[in-house]
Parts: structure tokens; sequence; C-alpha cells
């Protein structure tokens, strides 16, 4: 007489597919990682003055101009005052007192700041102002 064994379950859990998830993971987020940084980087001017009060019910339009004299509208980049000036005027739809601040590096040309103030101020803008770092 022949004797039956009995097979034994494997009590070992797979962890190839978890494996093969997390480097899928990895490697989306290695590529998607570049895209996510925000940001112009701006040497701004140093300035001895006092900071404004924030509005807590209007956040203010941010106007960046970059030392090659590029303008940008939070992430979107313009070379031209006519794009800048249409994108101002679709952010101050509606509230003509939200306040409208220019950072420009400080090796950028006063033409370029300029050209920005008189963008805002053609949108429609009421309240322009410059931002400088801190001393």
């Amino acid at each position: 007489m022949r004797r039956r064994q009995k097979k034994r379950q494997m009590a070992e859990m797979n962890v190839v597919p978890y494996i093969d998830v997390m480097l899928v993971l990895l490697v989306i987020f290695m590529v998607t990682a570049p895209l996510t940084q925000t940001g112009i980087d701006i040497d701004l001017p140093e300035a001895n003055a006092a900071s404004l009060e924030a509005d807590s019910e209007t956040t203010p339009v941010s106007i960046a101009v970059s030392r090659e004299g590029m303008f940008y509208l939070g992430e979107r980049e313009m070379n031209n005052t006519l794009e800048l000036e249409q994108r101002i005027a679709d952010q101050l739809r509606g509230k003509p007192q939200r306040p409208v601040y220019i950072q420009g590096d400080k090796d950028v040309e006063y033409d370029a700041i300029m050209r920005a103030m008189v963008a805002a101020q053609q949108a429609g803008a009421k309240n322009i102002g410059l931002i400088a770092a801190p001393p």
C-alpha cells in the first residue's frame, strides 16, 4: 500500500508584482519631478522699506521680469506686452482693486519694468507695486 503524500501549501508571499509596481512608480516620479519645479529664478534688489499688509480677500497678481527681459505671469512666459496685458486683464476681470505686484531681477533694464507697469495699467489695474528683497 502506498501512502499519499500531502502537499504542503507555501506560506511565502510573492513580492515580485509589488517590486514591479514600485519600479514603475519610481520611474514616473523621476520623470515628473523636474517638471514640478515652479518659479523663475530672479535676484531681487534689496530695499529698506516696510512690508505691505496682505489683504486676505484678494490674492495679488504677480508679474516677474527676468534678467533677459522676459515677462512671467505665474508660470506662463510672455514675449510681448500685448499678451501680458491680455493675461493681466483676464486675472483682473471683475476685481479691478486686485493688487498687481511686479518683481524684476536687479540686473534687468528699467525699460522692461516700465513696460510691465504700463501693461498692468492698461489692463485696468488700480494698485500696482514693486517687490524687493529685504536687506
